[in-house]
Order: structure tokens, then sequence, then C-alpha cells
């Protein structure tokens, strides 16, 4: 089914939602980006939604269909003091071909870097702490005024992320994962559609670009993710699984 049979399928009939997300996820489970999205941002009310974005090479389709809702959906990006230049360009390039409006580039907390990371090797030594205080600490704290955020996770990319739900409880908000459904074709069908430009590092070898350290060039045969972390067990940075145990 591509992208625009899954639009053609009609509304969603929505399932009231309480304490439990099951329903919303139920009645969501079959739909397309665009009606998940439209769907979130009516659901958890107006101003109360935002996109979360590292602006990396698979992070472009989110965004256009998030644009193609509300140009002023906020958009939360991580700069962690360790990205590499081509990202930081391609954040401006491409919040510009899109016309969003509200993109709010967040940081770390620079006393928990001078406490923690001074003589910033932490990436080496624990890459699991680098994370938190780069990533996972920063963005509890800029989804404090948020009750549910989008991002742009998909099933393909295997691991964790296998069988994740179109909606998921994360602490006391809600997180929607609008391209769970589409698989690989779609994806670039979309990319197409939507005429996005590539991360400037898709061209060097990069599949998927976080931070500098952590981020390595892969063979074009390997996965989506390869080249994250490599050599080690974390495939991960935590805020899919540690953010809801960061007091806010």
């Amino acid at each position: 089914m591509t992208i625009a049979q899954r639009a053609d399928t009609g509304p969603t009939p929505i399932v009231p939602c309480t304490d439990d997300v099951s329903g919303l996820a139920c009645a969501l489970a079959d739909a397309g980006p665009t009606e998940i999205i439209a769907e979130a941002a009516r659901f958890v009310g107006s101003g109360k939604l935002c996109v979360v974005s590292s602006f990396g090479t698979e992070s472009a389709v989110l965004l256009a269909f998030a644009a193609e809702v509300d140009r002023s959906i906020p958009v939360v990006f991580l700069d962690t003091g360790w990205l590499f230049e081509e990202t930081l360009a391609y954040r401006d390039a491409l919040a510009a071909h899109l016309g969003l409006t509200d993109v709010r580039t967040i940081q770390p907390d620079a006393a928990r870097l001078a406490a923690l990371d001074a003589d910033r090797d932490l990436w080496f030594s624990d890459p699991d702490a680098c994370c938190r205080i780069r990533k996972v600490e920063p963005l509890a704290r800029a989804l404090a005024g948020f009750d549910g955020w989008l991002n742009g996770r998909k099933r393909y990319q295997g691991g964790l992320r296998a069988n994740i739900p179109v909606v998921e409880r994360d602490g006391a908000r809600l997180k929607f994962n609008p391209l769970a459904n589409l698989d690989l074709a779609e994806v670039e069908e979309a990319r197409k559609r939507f005429a996005l430009p590539d991360h400037p590092l898709v061209a060097k070898g990069f599949n998927s670009v976080g931070c500098m350290p952590c981020t390595s060039r892969a063979a074009p045969e390997e996965g989506v993710r390869a080249g994250r972390w490599r050599g080690k067990a974390k495939t991960e940075c935590g805020i899919h699984t540690l953010l809801n145990t960061i007091d806010r």
C-alpha cells in the first residue's frame, strides 16, 4: 500500500482515550503520517504538540509531513555540542525549504557539562552518560510545556524500533510515531514527492548521522542505523528509552 492509498481510506474513527492510549493507538494503527499528525494535534490540544528532530539523514520526511499539516508546529532540535557542521547547515536549509516557522534549538546545561564532561571525553568513557546529559536531560526540560510529541522512528529500522506502536505513553505525555507504518520504499516515495534535499553527509557515505564522535560511515549493504556507536552494544541514545525516567 502506498502513502497515497493510505490517505484514501477516509477518516479514522477515533476512540476516546483517558488513562490508556490503547484505544487511540488502535484507531490510528493503519493511518498514514498526515492523518496521525493531524489527529495528534487535535487530541493533545492547540500549542501542546511538538516535533522532536535531529535534522539527521532521515529527518526530512517527518518534518515535511508535519509542515503539510501545520508549519507552525514547534520543532525541537537538540544541539548537543558535538554535531557536524553539515547538520547545523541542513537544519537551516530544510527549515527554509519547508517553511517551518518555529524551530527551537536547545542545548545541554553548561553547569552539567562542566561538572561531568569538562574534558569532552565522556563520549568515549561512558557514552550512555554522555547521551544523558547532552540529549536526554535537555529534551526532558524542553518537553515540559507539551502534552505530546512527534518523532521519526520507523519499524524497518529494526532493533528496539521493530514493534513500535503509532501512539504510546511517554511518562506524563503521549509520543506519536507517524512514520511507524511506512517501509523504506514509502519513505523514499515521500522524499521525492516533497522534493526533499539530502543531508550533506549522505553523499559521503553516512547512513545515519548523530554526534561526531559516535557516528561513522557505513557500507551501502549495512542497515539504516549502521555507523551509530559502531563496535558497541549501544543502539539508542536514551531519548526513547530513558526520557520518562528523568525528573522534569
